[in-house]
């Protein structure tokens, strides 16, 4: 068996789910790059449930897109939030708008630990989750990019 490549990819949204490092380093590659303001992020403590609502960048269609490069409207949500912290954010700021540059885990004991969502600009926010499963899913059609660009990292 291969494995899937981004070239493989068509056109329909996105729908992923990650129960492990391993999957969470996919989407953690799909979701690079992504911009969202900070209004657009929710903790709902009673469902443990902290989402956010971002322009991701289509890095898997990128290369091969007739169009141009897109941007899609997706949301990024981890289940069985026990606590949320952040550094490097001012949260009291309604014109924020925050970079997501990767998603990492930190192990805990016995299946809990950390996702860190890391940012542009040495901010961070810390989930404490009692398991792993993140879920990234596409909610609207793909638009044209307003940079018309790659993101680049110099």
């Amino acid at each position: 068996m291969e494995d899937a490549r981004f070239e493989d990819a068509d056109d329909g949204p996105l729908r992923l789910l990650a129960l492990d490092a391993d999957d969470l380093k996919v989407i953690s590659a799909l979701v690079q790059d992504a911009v969202f303001p900070a209004t657009e992020m929710a903790w709902d403590r009673r469902a443990r449930r902290f989402a956010v609502l971002l322009n991701r960048f289509r890095w898997e269609v990128s290369e091969r897109a007739e169009r141009g490069c897109e941007r899609v409207r997706s949301v990024l949500a981890v289940e069985d939030v026990m606590k949320v912290s952040s550094t490097g954010i001012d949260r009291h700021d309604p014109d924020l708008v925050l970079s997501l540059l990767a998603i990492g885990f930190e192990p805990g004991a016995d299946g809990t630990g950390r996702v860190l969502l890391r940012l542009a600009g040495d901010g961070d926010i810390a989930l404490e989750v009692e398991a792993l499963e993140v879920r990234l899913k596409d909610v609207t059609r793909p638009y044209l990019a307003p940079s018309r660009r790659r993101p680049h990292h110099g």
